[in-house]
């Protein structure tokens, strides 16, 4: 069976990543691009680029299985409520969405339309993350004491410093990613958070900087630093690092460690880092393609995404108040969806 798989909008980074590896599937096809008014021709340009038709939307959601949603974060409630009316599965961008009001809306959405919706957390598809997993499953560590992340990258510019279209800046667009693969490994959710965030190294009207200090619900402290803090000139975009201390040992994990450095003095001059390790949007993109054929929820589910959500939303609250605050009970999901 080939899985017939559309994008919604590619005004988000990811969408060229999801658009090769859907490319380098043998049991899926990449049908189609379509976007919203405002960005048809981005849309066209990039369809051609990848060798496939421009569809209106509608006209693409009745030729496939599933959609990839890589719009502005402020669209992907627009898209996937059109993606449930149609009854065409859903993988959405991270975050699931900017309020956790709006990402309620979208699970209930496609919970009614017997519709799965899933989000791109490719980190859980990072070989480190999934050691670490399985050392805290077989009781390597012990009892985990304390967690430190980092998803330190360059400031990405465009839609994402507008607040209207993004809401909010490094915290909404970096958080996530750490906090997800916490959650996925612990099997614990963020109760309590405080933030601290600030614009040091851009002229941009969001937050560049944050540093989210968070404890779980057995107790256990976490921290996370997701700042915009890598200028251009970085040999590498950034990275993503956890460090889990337990009673019994520290495992450490980088999930983009796996590069050589390249020096250069003809073309584009200057050291620059090259990737050669494991891709995890291949897992990602590979396990919604499997769940669609399957009819199964991807490995993470809009469901669990709202606790997400929910971390971000109070980090911002405690930002703006200069306090702990809790991350209500009603929007927690269960770890282990």
């Amino acid at each position: 069976m080939t899985v017939r798989i559309g994008l919604c909008s590619v005004a988000h980074l990811h969408a060229d990543s999801y658009a090769a590896c859907l490319n380098n599937l043998d049991d899926a096809e990449l049908v189609g691009v379509t976007e919203s008014e405002e960005r048809v021709a981005e849309g066209r340009e990039k369809a051609d680029e990848y060798g496939v038709d421009y569809f209106d939307p509608d006209a693409l959601l009745a030729e496939v299985d599933g959609v990839v949603v890589c719009s502005t974060n402020a669209d992907h409630l627009a898209w996937v409520r059109r993606a449930a009316h149609a009854g065409v599965d859903v993988l959405c961008e991270k975050p699931l969405a900017p309020s956790v009001e709006a990402a309620h809306e979208m699970v209930d959405l496609c919970h009614r339309a017997d519709v799965h919706l899933g989000v791109a957390m490719p980190l859980r598809f990072s070989q480190p993350a999934r050691n670490a997993k399985t050392a805290v499953e077989n009781g390597v560590l012990g009892d985990i004491c304390f967690l430190s992340g980092t998803n330190r990258g360059q400031m990405p510019g465009s839609w994402f410093v507008d607040e209207a279209e993004s809401g909010g800046g490094a915290v909404m667009d970096h958080s996530v990613h750490i906090v997800d693969i916490v959650r996925w490994i612990t099997g614990e959710d963020v109760r309590e958070v405080y933030a601290e965030t600030e614009t040091r190294f851009n002229d941009i009207p969001v937050e560049d900087v944050n540093l989210l200090s968070m404890t779980l619900t057995d107790g256990t402290e976490f921290v996370l630093d997701g700042s915009w803090s890598k200028p251009d000139e970085w040999d590498f975009w950034g990275d993503a690092t956890l460090r889990l201390v337990g009673t019994e040992g520290v495992v450490s994990i980088d999930c983009f460690d796996q590069k050589i450095k390249q020096t250069r003095d003809t073309g584009d001059p200057g050291i620059r880092s090259v990737f050669w390790g494991s891709n995890p949007d291949e897992g990602l993109v590979a396990d919604f393609v499997e769940a669609v054929a399957e009819d199964r929820p991807p490995l993470k589910t809009g469901a669990d995404a709202v606790n997400d959500v929910a971390v971000v939303e109070a980090a911002y609250e405690s930002a703006n108040a200069s306090e702990s605050v809790d991350v209500e009970a009603s929007e927690i999901t269960s770890a282990t969806n």
